[in-house]
């Protein structure tokens, strides 16, 4: 039996939806795992642009872009979520390199100077009965008329449409606790892909926004289930190669019972 979570984030909430056994270590036990380069790229491109972001908007230039970036690199290069990935020299300025291409992709997708930002990697949680709702939202801005526009940065490829809708569920979640937070509904959503130039928009709904607290619930219930009565089940698929945890994955053979006490060992410096 495990202790029964009190809170849940969007990215939670998929983790458990993709693997309940993977979430069980994650989450619940709380398991050092190996940062990934994909993730690390991802948040070294966002704290760039959020620096970018904190210039005024007339300023919002590449040319400013490039300091903001260097100063992203060189809290990056003393963080674990970075030095872990054990990167060789040359390595390393193709991984910084690849991140710049991102940043200059987004100046290809829009124009900052014409953003009207209100917030910037904004952290923002609501009540649903005794589980607490909580998210970050990458950015938080007007249009024209004065109405929310929650835009997400995405440093990966597009989903094809199969896959849309589970990627526009996370920033609908980010909807929702605008609404609770803030009182207002987000008059359109963003998920700005800066690998490929996309950008994938919706329009947020009252359907939509229950639909979130519904499934949010259901989740956090089946969570709850699974605590329980111990019972985190794997669920195979694309992602278990490059899972962290599957030495200890029933579905690969592995015990996890013995993962609390090897996963430390075996990533002991990520636990420190």
């Amino acid at each position: 039996m495990f202790p029964v979570p009190t809170s849940l984030s969007p990215s939670r909430v998929e983790a458990f939806t993709s693997c309940p056994m993977a979430f069980r270590f994650a989450s619940i036990e709380r398991l050092p795992e190996p940062p990934s380069p994909h993730a690390t790229k991802g948040s070294l491109v966002h704290r760039a642009l959020e620096l970018l972001f904190t210039q005024p908007a007339e300023a919002r230039t590449v040319a400013a872009a490039e300091p903001a970036f260097h100063q992203a690199v060189t809290e990056y290069q003393a963080d674990p979520e970075f030095t872990l990935l054990g990167l060789s020299a040359a390595e390393a300025d193709t991984f910084v390199a690849d991140a710049w291409a991102l940043v200059l992709k987004y100046f290809d997708m829009e124009d900052p100077r014409t953003v009207r930002d209100i917030g910037l990697e904004l952290r923002l949680e609501a009540q649903v009965g005794s589980l607490t709702l909580r998210g970050i939202i990458d950015r938080l801005e007007l249009d024209a008329d004065g109405g929310l526009i929650v835009t997400d940065y995405k440093t990966g490829r597009a989903p094809g449409l199969r896959y849309e809708q589970n990627r526009l569920a996370g920033v609908h979640f980010y909807s929702f606790l605008c609404e609770e937070v803030l009182g207002r509904r987000p008059k359109e959503i963003r998920l700005m892909y800066l690998r490929t130039g996309e950008t994938i928009t919706a329009t947020p709904s009252a359907q939509s926004v229950r639909f979130i607290t519904t499934r949010t619930t259901a989740v956090w219930k089946a969570v709850e289930k699974a605590c329980q009565q111990d019972d985190f089940r794997p669920r195979p698929g694309a992602l278990c190669n490059s899972c962290a945890y599957q030495p200890w994955c029933p579905s690969f053979g592995g015990d996890p019972s013995l993962a609390a006490t090897e996963a430390p060992l075996k990533f002991g410096a990520l636990a420190a």
